[in-house]
């Protein structure tokens, strides 16, 4: 089987290796006892940091590979077929996000969980989605340049004036909208900053998509993305607190003193370097099936975790309760397993479409012979009982 041409499997990578971090770090911070929660043990701290990288890293990568696909395209605006399918998938996204969190049991005494109402990462992917779209359909009609300045410049302001929205409660608007813009309802994600990552990376993808041709392009891009992320995670707090000396204005100096935003845009960048170095390794089919499987990935581990509707989970029997060999151990075996179950269903996937097809056909079939019999015996049931009665 040929490779498609052109095709960037430094960003399959990327997303298989994001996804594989989300998953050992949801089921390490699930499952780990409370006493092994250490940060001065210096093996947790550096897993609880690279487990900060995960949520940057799948909303740059998402906003990367959408724009990058959009803009290749050989049309623009709604005539563009990237524009419907990423409605498409935005829209089955966000229908995930909510049903996972719904609880059967509450649906059954008449009410819906508070939960339910919570965005989680899903909700924010693809409303981050919506949006990155409705910038490019209102952006994009002058020129491409207006659209990559426009998401870059949206990424910088939403770092900056995190100080200000992250104090915003919004009580004047309906709960369900709200907790896309505030987590004081427990909204474990929101659009803003999040959406900031996406930004960053459209911008990312429009430059990628401009110059990969050049000869020489990836090393130049993994020397200048190696530089800006170090820069990022070393001075960008100096450099913020030089723009409040200059300019007086406190929100460089409130961003400086909680810099965590830039801070992990560089570490999303060391990230990018490295794989981009390591292209030549990176066109594995495993890896590559892994990277495009990420959404059925995450529904998956979400049911076998935290239990989803029923609320029977991992989660649930081991809360808090497994030694550091215990979850070492078991969430090598939970992101084998995970993957490997999402990966042998998309092998057999027509099979098994074919095999249950075919088996409610029958069913339909037998249904249609019995009932007739099961009303007509009913009847005569009903007649001999009537008749003995008079």
């Amino acid at each position: 089987m040929t490779k498609p041409a052109n095709r960037l499997y430094f960003l399959d990578a990327i997303r298989a290796f994001a996804i594989v971090m989300m998953l050992q770090g949801h089921f390490v911070h699930a499952l780990l006892g409370d006493t092994y929660r250490d940060n001065s043990n210096i093996i947790y701290s550096i897993w609880e940091y690279f487990r900060g990288m995960t949520a940057p890293t799948f909303f740059t990568i998402t906003g990367f590979i959408f724009t990058y696909l959009l803009l290749k395209q050989g049309t623009s605006g709604l005539d563009n077929p990237r524009v419907l399918k990423g409605v498409k998938r935005a829209v089955k996204i966000i229908f995930w996000g909510y049903l996972l969190r719904l609880s059967f049991y509450a649906v059954f005494t008449g009410t819906l969980n508070p939960s339910f109402f919570y965005v989680d990462v899903l909700q924010c992917i693809g409303t981050s989605l919506l949006l990155l779209i409705g910038v490019y359909l209102i952006s994009y009609r002058s020129n491409r340049k207006l659209f990559q300045n426009t998401m870059l410049g949206l990424g910088v302001a939403i770092f900056l004036l995190q100080p200000i929205y992250s104090r915003c409660i919004l009580e004047f608007l309906p709960q369900t909208i709200a907790n896309y813009f505030t987590n004081v309802n427990g909204s474990i994600f929101t659009l803003f900053p999040w959406f900031g990552y996406v930004c960053f990376g459209s911008f990312m993808g429009t430059l990628f998509l401009k110059y990969a041709n050049y000869q020489k392009f990836y090393f130049y891009a993994a020397l200048i993305l190696l530089f800006v992320g170090l820069a990022l995670i070393f001075y960008s707090s100096s450099i913020l607190m030089s723009l409040h000396s200059i300019t007086d204005i406190v929100i460089f100096k409130s961003v400086a003193y909680n810099n965590f935003l830039f801070i992990r845009l560089g570490n999303v960048c060391i990230l990018f370097t490295l794989f981009i170095l390591a292209k030549n390794y990176m066109s594995h089919p495993l890896i590559t099936k892994i990277g495009r499987r990420t959404l059925s990935i995450y529904i998956i581990h979400f049911f076998v975790l935290y239990g989803s509707w029923f609320g029977l989970g991992l989660n649930r029997f081991f809360y808090h309760d497994l030694s550091p060999l215990e979850v070492t151990i078991g969430a090598f075996l939970f992101v084998m397993g995970i993957c490997a179950l999402v990966l042998y269903y998309y092998r057999y996937e027509d099979k098994m479409k074919l095999q249950l097809h075919c088996g409610l056909e029958s069913f339909y079939k037998i249904i249609q012979i019995n009932i007739p019999e099961v009303f007509l015996s009913i009847k005569n049931q009903i007649v001999r009982k009537y008749r003995n009665i008079r």
